[in-house]
């Protein structure tokens, strides 16, 4: 990878570049021993087909493959290879995949899988997603595996469970007069709505979630799925935008107010913040969220070093607080209370969520003991009377969606995204964006006009609900669920950050928090990042154009490809308006800016540009 493209990504390491296959008005991107973007005539057909493994704790395994061979031909394409996963005590299951598609709309994955030896997994199969762009609350026909047949609709708010089991085929429309059935075999799948983790699709998965895992896969037995789609019927494509076309960015209505800006701060992160007082002050944040956790070990010093960066940094502020719930909650929550009076901190708010709560619990999963959250919302009301309370969840919008909390008791709910639940590829973070609006759409359904605050959200995973533990990244890869992520150090982060608030800015959040101040998730540099360390990552021009947004009215800015360009806008109260462009693609992308007085630009890859 070249020097420009560390600056982007904040690695050296390249992604995989997709091969295009064809068959007539079929393609598709294989990336990986996988299909990627399926589309016909154009349209985005199917998101992806892939055989995935997972370890018991949700890790994907990332199989090399061998033996590939690709055969494009004028009215049909194959793809074979073999390919191995090597578990816990050198454990290994192979498998042999064959792809196939033709020009009449049928596609065929078929894989046979051998395991050498009992080979433990959380899932052995295919993922089928479908995009939500176009079809989110759209008619679907679902077959069961007991064969019967039912017409219904694809959830356009976010279902907290699985809209469809015992799954056998899932037909839709692509567009006016053509359709897609995908069938499933050698296993029976079910539906989850993957917009709780902000993926960008229904993801339809191998083995009910109701039956136990991990499970093992016997030594010595064959298991083998194939995944057909068949797209029939003519009707016209719409026309395509050329591939040279600019960008159109337009402004419409006036909305709500934009949110306050946080910053994340753990006690370990303390001593920087302070030594970098002048770069936080120009960082703007109104907000600063300390993160304090007694199963951790946070006691009165954790205490002690938030108040002394309160107090040398004015802003609003937010204990983050866990409540361990092991005994009486009463207890627990007024010596917090008492420590924080003894360490001089001054809150402007305090948010509390049991501790057990930051792991998921699954469908078919028993629920941990936990005390009841009225509980915990009464005590905590008790100890900090005459601050604002706040609650929800400090891990994602899918626990919030299925654990739905008693909001009448709190001041604000909230919660936090991330982008590398289930994939870490460029193309699948910047896809979850359009996620996004379907959580705070979802969450406004739920909770009604009810403060709302989204964060931190970053793209590394800073905790891991559905694991042990979040993934160590000491090599700085693109790896699912790793608790540190190349790119947050990248141009590309500062266009992720600019895209995550245009997104939620028509929700009317209160504050949103995208970073921390310093370490992993923060916007100072560390060692070997793409600028020296201690200096600023792309991301800090980022949080920084947010936080001189705050409190201005948003402006509903839209672009004419989202896919490329995502626009943000405020305007102040004396009509001034401001505009944060985002490029969210590796290429340069032309854009029409007429709007705005000027003619066009042309945006480098993830270059995020300030307009008035």
């Amino acid at each position: 990878m070249t020097a420009d493209a560390f600056l982007l990504c904040g690695t050296r390491s390249d992604e995989a570049e997709p091969v295009r296959l064809s068959a007539g008005a079929l393609s598709a991107d294989f990336v990986n021993g996988n299909l990627r973007t399926i589309r016909h005539d154009g349209t985005e057909v199917l998101r992806a087909i892939a055989y995935i493994v997972r370890d018991r704790d949700w890790g994907t395994y990332e199989p090399e493959l061998t033996g590939l061979v690709i055969d494009q031909g004028a009215d049909a394409f194959s793809v074979s290879y073999s390919a191995s996963c090597i578990g816990p005590g050198g454990r290994r299951l192979g498998f042999h995949a064959a792809i196939k598609g033709f020009a009449d709309g049928r596609l065929v994955f078929d894989v046979n899988a051998l395991p050498e030896s009992d080979f433990e997994t959380n899932r052995c199969g295919f993922c089928i997603l479908h995009p939500i762009s176009g079809l989110a609350g759209s008619p679907v026909t679902v077959e069961h595996t007991d064969g019967s047949v039912a017409a219904t609709k694809l959830p356009m708010l976010i279902d907290p469970w699985q809209p469809f089991k015992d799954l056998r085929a899932i037909t839709h429309g692509v567009r006016p007069g053509v359709s897609a059935e995908c069938r499933m075999e050698g296993d029976t799948f079910e539906m989850e709505d993957q917009r709780n983790w902000s993926d960008a699709s229904y993801k339809t998965y191998v083995r009910p979630l109701a039956l136990p895992w991990p499970y093992v896969l016997r030594g010595g037995e064959p298991n083998r799925q194939t995944i057909s789609l068949r797209i029939t019927g003519e009707g016209k494509a719409p026309a395509a935008a050329g591939a040279g076309e600019s960008v159109r960015v337009e402004l419409g209505e006036l909305g709500p107010a934009l949110p306050d800006v946080g910053v994340i701060i753990y006690p370990d992160d303390i001593e920087t913040a302070l030594a970098n007082l002048p770069l936080l002050s120009t960082l703007g944040p109104q907000q600063l969220l300390f993160h304090y956790d007694p199963t951790r070990g946070h006691r009165l010093d954790a205490l002690c070093a938030f108040a002394r960066l309160e107090t040398a940094y004015t802003a609003e502020t937010t204990l983050e607080c866990v409540v361990a719930g092991a005994g009486d909650l009463d207890a627990e929550l007024s010596a917090v209370a008492g420590m924080v009076r003894q360490a001089g901190l001054k809150l402007s708010a305090i948010a509390v969520s049991p501790s057990v709560d930051r792991q998921s619990t699954p469908p078919g999963s028993t629920w941990p003991e936990c005390p009841p959250l009225e509980d915990v919302y009464a005590a905590a009301r008790r100890a900090f009377p005459d601050i604002r309370l706040g609650g929800g969840m400090f891990s994602y919008f899918t626990e919030l969606n299925r654990k739905r909390v008693p909001a009448e008791e709190l001041d604000f709910v909230t919660h936090c995204t991330c982008p590398i639940v289930h994939a870490a590829d460029d193309l699948s973070i910047m896809q979850s964006l359009e996620a996004l609006p379907f959580i705070t759409q979802s969450a406004r359904a739920i909770f009604g006009a009810k403060p709302y605050r989204i964060g931190p959200s970053t793209i590394a995973m800073r905790q891991n609900p559905y694991g042990g533990a979040t993934k160590p990244n000491p090599s700085g890869q693109r790896i699912a669920m790793a608790d540190r992520d190349p790119r947050h150090a990248g141009l590309f982060a500062a266009a992720w950050t600019i895209g995550y608030a245009a997104r939620v800015a028509p929700a009317g959040l209160e504050q949103l928090t995208l970073s921390s101040f310093t370490g992993p998730f923060g916007v100072l540099a560390s060692a070997g990042e793409p600028v020296t360390e201690g200096s600023l990552r792309p991301i800090f021009r980022a949080i920084k154009g947010l936080c001189e947004l705050a409190g201005l009215a948003h402006v509903t800015a839209r672009t004419s490809d989202e896919t490329k360009v995502l626009a943000l806008a405020g305007r102040s109260a004396s009509g001034e308006t401001v505009v944060w462009l985002a490029n969210l693609t590796a290429d340069d992308v032309p854009v029409d800016i007429s709007a705005f007085g000027r003619d066009h630009l042309v945006m480098t890859p993830y270059a995020i540009v300030r307009i008035g």
